[in-house]
């Protein structure tokens, strides 16, 4: 792993910054990225770790963003985009979703992963090995808690992306996976959510779980550590729920 530069996208949550956390202790030279700003320079101090912001919806901004992380800390061989979510957005009927929201949850979302991947493929394929994670959401599998149709959507294509490249990239040497987490807070969207279910609400949802807890930051990383390691080379193609089970 230390001849290893990984890329995690998504620091400033906290999903993304426990992945990066946890890929820099098993020895992966970690670059970390998130849109530029002080809440990527806070996260990128706290996690001691370089930062290269961008927009991951600009291709142009992705590119450029490959290009100085190959200058200054090698070509990445490994991709873990965790950037994604509802971007402050809440569940509204189906007669009032604005077209704009829709598609701006698609870029962090899908877009991103493409964008990155097109990136940074080259240099796996040159290298034969290459592992690119992606994270989904029990929302990729089935109708999101959250009521965002265009989360749902993003997600479920996102699944979808990371199969199509999977088969086209593995010849490569290069797998390509999902993580779909289940509830986990880890940010104040998800804080936002857990409050808004209120006692009962909470009860019910912890009681589907079969681990009877909610996910942490770190129970993911443990599943993207996994999955970019050498050991895991014909694992690809897969969407790895880790939601403690859930009926």
């Amino acid at each position: 792993m230390s001849a290893r530069t990984a890329l995690v996208t998504g620091v400033v949550g906290g999903i993304g910054a426990a992945i990066a956390t946890r890929l820099a202790a098993d020895g992966a030279k970690v670059v970390v990225s998130d849109l530029r700003g002080e809440a990527l320079d806070v996260a990128a101090e706290r996690l001691e770790l370089p930062a290269v912001g961008a927009d991951l919806g600009d291709p142009a901004a992705v590119k450029e963003m490959g290009r100085e992380i190959a200058l200054d800390h090698g070509d990445p061989s490994i991709l873990v985009n965790a950037a994604g979510g509802v971007r402050n957005q809440v569940g509204t009927p189906l007669e009032d979703v604005d077209p704009d929201a829709w598609r701006s949850i698609f870029a962090v979302n899908v877009d991103a992963s493409l964008y990155l991947s097109q990136a940074l493929v080259p240099a796996m394929k040159a290298a034969h090995w290459g592992r690119i994670v992606t994270i989904s959401s029990g929302a990729g599998l089935r109708p999101s808690l959250t009521g965002i149709h265009a989360y749902t959507a993003a997600k479920h294509a996102l699944v979808g992306l990371t199969k199509q490249l999977s088969l086209e990239l593995g010849p490569h040497g290069i797998t390509v996976n999902s993580i779909a987490p289940g509830f986990v807070l880890s940010n104040p969207a998800t804080q936002r959510q857990w409050d808004a279910y209120g006692p009962e609400g909470q009860a019910q949802l912890v009681g589907r779980i079969h681990t009877r807890r909610l996910g942490t930051p770190e129970d993911i990383a443990a599943a993207a550590a996994f999955l970019t390691a050498q050991e895991a080379g014909w694992i690809s193609g897969q969407i790895l729920s880790v939601d403690g089970g859930i009926t």
